[in-house]
Parts: C-alpha cells; structure tokens; sequence
C-alpha cells in the first residue's frame, strides 16, 4: 500500500495512542540460574554449581552496557522488593501492559536461558527450564503474555525436538534464536530447526545480540558499546542472505522469519542489492529460484524497535511502502533503556487503519492469536 499523500510527516513525536497494542518484545528476566532450578534436573543444579556454564565468548569485564543504565534496564523497572528489572511480573503488568493498552505481549527472554553454551547438553536442559519458567511465571498468569520457545540452536536435532515438545502448548507463539551464531544462519545444521518451526506453523525470532565465538565485525572486535549496538543490523544482514543464498527460504516455502530490535529502514537497500547480485550471479545458487526481495516479501517481518527517525520525516514512509505495512510489527523492547513507548514510536501521523495494523493486527494475523 502507498500511503504517500496520505501522510502528515510532519509531526515528529507521533500522535498518542489509545489503541489495543501487540508488543512483539518483552524480556522477562531469569535473575539467575537459581529461578530456573525448579525446571531442571539436580545434576544440572549441580553442575552449574560446580563448573558454571561457558559460552562462546563473553565480553571482556563486566556487561557491555551504558553504565548510567544498570544492566541496560530503565531505571524505574527495577522491582522494590529486589530482583532484576523484567523478573517480576505484577510490574510488568502495572507499569506497560495495563499503561499501553497491551492486548497482546511476545515474550523474548535474553538471560540465563542457555544461549551458545560450549556445553550442548547444558544448553538444551536450560532451554527446556526457561520454557517452563515462562509458563509458570508469566503465560499461565496473564493471558495476555506469549511465549517464545528458547531452544539450544547450535545443535539442530536438540532445538527441533524442544519446539516439537512446546509447539502444541498455546503458551508458545513463536521460536528464539539469537542473531550471531557459531556458523552463518543458512547452514544446514540450523535446518532442523527451521523445518520443525514451518511444522508446527511457529515463527522464527531471531533476535540481536548472541554468543556464536567470532567478533561482531569482519576485521575484529570493536572498542566501544556504540559499536556493538550499531551491530545488530549488519548481524541481521548477514543472518538474512545466508537464508536466502543458503535456499532456506526455498526449501521451506511455509517458513516465516522475524528480526527483531535491528531498525527496519536498513531492509529496502539491502534487499536492491541482494537482488542485484543474484541477476549477476544466480547460477552459483540455481537452488535460488526467485529473486531475493520476493522471499523476503512474502517470508520476513521486521519490527520497529529502535525505529529510525530520519530528517525529513516522510522518508521513514517511503521505506515503509517498499516493505509493505502488513510486515512491520511493533516492538517496545521493556523493559531496557531505549524502551519505544508506542504513543510516541511511530514519529509520523499515519491514518488510523495503518496505525492499527502496526500496532496490533500484524502481529495477532502473524502469530494466529485471536
């Protein structure tokens, strides 16, 4: 739809919201493996307790976070009675589901869950723990909350029996990776798990950050937090013509990818480009049977947060009509720093049917949640 004409662009902080909302990015937060061990086997308690658990890499001293922001959490999401920000959910509720109207919250738990573990077997049993600790602490308490299924997505077989163990449970919408992987996301060894989310008809979040052993860069790592942040959208990138090239897309025509807390305006030049390169150079991958921008047409969503904001405004429309509106879902990321308040998120007036798309429709067609 082309909604050019159609658009005041000249308001910058969004108009108010009073609609029903869809947040496709909540973070529940495990405050430690602790809260996990009513899900996991003793020997696991006990392992934890003993060796701890080793990820690909971690970062050099202490969390990769503006400091003047603990843990990259606002500051008035910290629940009184102790915990981290994101753990409790009585907050959760008070101070964004009830506040923004929320009709519909994805949750996308980032801590403690067993993401890049050295240790397979510990990743998937910490998986497993932190589906059910979503159940019991959050889904089975508000429904208005859904669950991503956690799996440990560096060993295929292991990730596609956990979603085939959660996929018929209405607590789990959708399936969690994490955007830097071991390998490039198209590797046939992260195939069981594409293959058993289009099975069960779930999406695959695959969202920013990640322990895959390699730097976020082609040439190193970076020095500075700024770095790693403007990371999230060229790991996507990457993620997203691995795909492609790769023939996931082609292999799995009822597959649905989507990329979560990387900014969107990046998608429309990046997709001319692809596109381009497979005119040239399309009988390297005769697997690849269409052009590039059609898979990601009519296979990948993409949602806001943090969205762009460009001067003039009416150039974030542009980008919109080339990704179409019926692919864009709203994302606030609670409860870190950079929260995107949907009252203000979207920084131009769009007309109230678009407006109720992003906001909610998408995402409740997207997920199958009435």
């Amino acid at each position: 739809m082309n909604v050019v004409g159609k658009i005041d662009a000249t308001k910058g902080k969004g108009v108010g919201n009073r609609l029903a909302v869809a947040d496709c990015d909540i973070h529940p937060t495990v405050n430690g493996y602790r809260d996990l061990y009513p899900y996991l086997e003793k020997r696991w308690q006990t392992h934890l307790q003993t060796y701890g658990a080793k990820v690909r890499h971690g970062y050099q001293r202490g969390a990769a976070y503006p400091k003047g922001q603990p843990d990259a959490k606002r500051r008035d999401a910290w629940p009184e009675g102790g915990g981290l920000a994101g753990s409790d959910l009585r907050l959760l509720q008070t101070q964004h589901l009830d506040a923004n109207n929320v009709e519909l919250g994805v949750l996308n738990p980032l801590t403690f869950c067993g993401y890049g573990l050295l240790n397979s077997d510990l990743s998937a049993a910490l998986a497993t723990a932190a589906n059910e600790w979503q159940k019991n602490d959050f889904t089975r308490r508000d429904p208005r909350l859904k669950a991503s299924i956690v799996v440990p997505y560096e060993d295929g077989p292991a990730a596609a029996r956990e979603i085939e163990r959660c996929a018929a449970e209405d607590d789990f919408v959708q399936v969690l990776l994490l955007s830097r992987t071991a390998e490039p996301l198209g590797k046939r060894n992260y195939w069981p798990i594409f293959e058993a989310a289009a099975a069960a008809n779930l999406p695959v979040g695959v969202h920013a950050f990640g322990y895959g052993g390699a730097p976020v860069t082609g040439s190193g790592w970076p020095s500075y937090y700024i770095e790693e942040m403007f990371g999230h959208s060229p790991s996507c990138q990457a993620l997203l013509a691995s795909m492609i090239f790769e023939g996931v897309f082609e292999r799995y025509p009822n597959f649905k990818l989507v990329l979560i807390e990387a900014g969107c305006a990046w998608l429309p030049a990046f997709t001319w480009r692809l596109d381009k390169h497979w005119e040239r150079l399309r009988s390297e991958v005769p697997h690849v049977k269409r052009p590039p921008s059609e898979y990601i047409r009519q296979q990948v969503w993409i949602t806001t947060q943090p969205i762009e904001e460009p001067e003039p405004r009416r150039h974030l429309v542009d980008v919109i009509d080339w990704i179409g509106w019926d692919r864009l879902l709203f994302a606030s990321d609670y409860p870190h720093w950079d929260f995107d308040d949907p009252a203000v998120a979207f920084p131009i007036d769009i007309p109230l049917e678009l407006r109720q798309q992003f906001l909610l429709t998408n995402a409740k067609a997207l997920y199958g949640v009435q």
